[in-house]
């Protein structure tokens, strides 16, 4: 008479019947317990878990270590680079740690982030990485705190990729002196009249890349008008809708636009060709981030380097290393300015 086809998921205590072990011991088994487990023991465990084809209850684990073997990253916007490559330094870095990722998009909405986080806290899981602008007027900042808080106590880890406003572990850029550094390359280059596409004002990452650079030009005694600075979207379509604007206002003999990250810039170029401006040849253009489209852009375009990939592993280590009282919550990540086509400088005069 044939078997009859089993239909009801295995559970431990099969695998521990078919061991002929405690409950006990099959657990420590195979969840990797810090208890021995009598080697004997521990491969009967193994043969019967085989045997019964029995996958690891993540939830289960989690309840018994107090975390699982994730770590969650919270990302921005998973179609921007700089995310991307972001995540992907935090994937390479969990890889060799025998640890997954599991990533959330926020869509930058601090009301949205809270909600992930509440969400994950139930997950249990090892780290939860937070990249991305912090904003100076967010309501919910107290809430996130204390949840990230109460996840820290009950032995989590948490990382921020941004500016250190909460006082957690944080991997920030200095995006105000990679900017100010880009304006003075620029002057260096002749360039002395400027404009600038900006993110919205309380996104702190965008108002810190534009300090920089107009307190750069301001030590060379140069101003950008009021009318020559507008602010969008965080978003290719935010730099192409600047871009219009300012040609709409009046460039009025502007040499170059300043937009705050590279994805603005390349949505800029495009605005500008649409009203007949070549980017590089009528007018120069620079970003910021170096991502790895601008590379390959015409012109390639000029921007201030980030080693992304290198910040997502960085931000990993962070959450992985021993805790110490002591130790500087604040890792700086240094930046580059990266000259090239978009930029070709104007003759001295």
């Amino acid at each position: 008479m044939p078997t009859a086809r089993r239909t009801a998921a295995v559970t431990l205590h099969d695998v521990a019947r078919e061991a002929g072990v405690s409950l006990a011991t099959a657990s420590r088994a195979l969840n990797g317990s810090a208890r021995t487990v009598n080697d004997e023991y521990r491969q009967r465990v193994l043969a019967a878990a085989n045997k019964l084809n029995y996958t690891t209850n993540l939830s289960a684990q989690a309840v018994a270590k107090g975390s699982t073997t994730s770590v969650a990253l919270l990302v921005g916007d998973i179609a921007d680079p700089y995310f991307s490559s972001i995540a992907a330094g935090v994937i390479k870095g969990s890889e060799d740690a025998g640890l997954i990722v599991t990533m959330s998009v926020t869509e930058r909405s601090s009301q949205r982030e809270l909600e992930l986080v509440r969400a994950l806290r139930g997950q249990r899981p090892r780290v939860i990485i937070l990249a991305g602008s912090r904003s100076s007027d967010e309501e919910h900042q107290a809430e996130l705190a204390r949840e990230l808080e109460a996840f820290e106590a009950n032995g989590g880890r948490v990382v921020f990729v941004s500016q250190h406003e909460l006082p957690f572990d944080t991997v920030r850029i200095d995006n105000y002196g990679g900017a100010r550094a880009l304006a003075d390359a620029l002057v260096g280059l002749g360039y002395t009249r400027f404009a600038a596409i900006s993110g919205e004002a309380a996104l702190l990452t965008a108002t810190d890349r534009l300090a920089g650079f107009t307190d750069g030009l301001a030590a060379h005694g140069i101003r950008i008008p009021d009318e020559h600075v507008v602010t969008g979207g965080f978003t290719r379509d935010g730099g192409f809708d600047g871009a219009l604007e300012l040609v709409d206002r009046g460039l009025d003999g502007v040499e170059l636009i300043f937009a705050v990250n590279d994805v603005m810039a390349i949505g800029a170029m495009s605005g500008l060709r649409s009203r007949g401006i070549e980017p590089g040849r009528d007018i120069a253009i620079a970003g910021f981030d170096d991502i790895q489209t601008v590379r390959d852009v015409t012109p390639a375009l000029t921007t201030v380097g980030i080693p992304l990939f290198e910040v997502g592993e960085s931000a990993l280590a962070v959450a992985l290393r021993a805790r110490d009282a002591d130790a500087e919550r604040d890792l700086s990540v240094a930046t580059s300015v990266v000259l090239r086509a978009s930029t070709p400088g104007l003759p001295a005069s």
